[in-house]
């Protein structure tokens, strides 16, 4: 069965919330990218940061590094334009961060609903995304991209890139190395992690197919050209057959409040890859 635009359209407007309607409008529509812009700006808070759920599985209304990770990767996988969204972000980064780089959670974390994994984790720590995805789109600050480094010199290092066996987390190492210019030993980390893709990749059960344009969303991005032609082949046919009935894809863990944005990366794969 051919891919369904109104079907899709039809999912996400019956599931997704505002600014997942407003993105699915821009994306498919011709829709108003500052409407996007706003919606995704009612998550921001005075301090710069973002909170209130943006990230559905982590609902604290307090500015946490979770979401501006998400909306970060929002842009990755969709091609949104920043805007002025981010401003006053960054200076929120520099000031919730340990001495090592990582980065700090509000101490309310858990008195709003999450998932039960960032119950047990305390929230992202993590800066590698977030500041590799700043750097992408000029944002960063020079201090955040020191203190990131010095973070990622002791915690991301090529034994665990090579290591990583979830297509997923490879997100890390894909968010920070291929978008950074100076680092030591920067080519052979950009390989590991490409290699790493590939290998998570061809290993993945098909409810993870849709994973691998999150890293290649479009023929351009950075790792397209590494990719096995057979394995893009592959993926992109599973997301030609894989739309339901009511329009939607199914996500990596089969949860409903997922399905919306997820069904619009495989959206933007199938288009960007010259399947719709």
């Amino acid at each position: 069965m051919a891919v369904s635009l109104d079907r899709a359209r039809g999912f996400v407007y019956s599931n997704g919330v505002l600014w997942e309607r407003t993105l699915f409008a821009y994306l498919f529509d011709g829709g108003p990218l500052e409407h996007v812009h706003r919606c995704l700006l009612a998550y921001k808070n005075p301090d710069g940061g973002f909170g209130h759920g943006l990230e559905h599985d982590l609902k604290c209304p307090d500015s946490n590094p979770l979401q501006i990770e998400y909306l970060l990767s929002i842009l990755r996988d969709t091609g949104l334009p920043p805007g002025q969204v981010f401003d006053g972000t960054v200076a929120w980064l520099e000031h919730n961060r340990e001495p090592d780089g990582s980065l700090k959670n509000p101490a309310t974390l858990k008195k709003y609903p999450l998932a039960p994994w960032w119950a047990e984790w305390g929230g992202q720590s993590t800066p590698d995304s977030i500041t590799g995805n700043l750097l992408k789109h000029s944002l960063c600050s020079p201090s955040l991209a020191a203190s990131t480094q010095q973070w990622v010199l002791e915690n991301l290092t090529l034994e665990k890139i090579r290591a990583n066996e979830w297509l997923f987390m490879a997100y890390h190492a894909h968010d920070y190395f291929m978008n950074v210019t100076d680092f030591p030993n920067l080519t052979e980390l950009r390989q590991a992690t490409i290699e790493n893709i590939i290998t998570c990749a061809e290993a993945a059960p098909e409810k993870q197919y849709f994973v691998l344009f999150q890293f290649a969303p479009t023929p351009d991005a950075p790792i397209a050209s590494h990719l096995p032609e057979a394995l893009v082949k592959r993926n992109l046919d599973y997301l030609m057959e894989a739309q339901r009935d009511d329009g939607g894809w199914d996500d990596e863990h089969g949860l409903r409040h997922w399905q919306p944005y997820m069904s619009m990366v495989a959206l933007c794969a199938l288009k960007n890859w010259g399947r719709l």
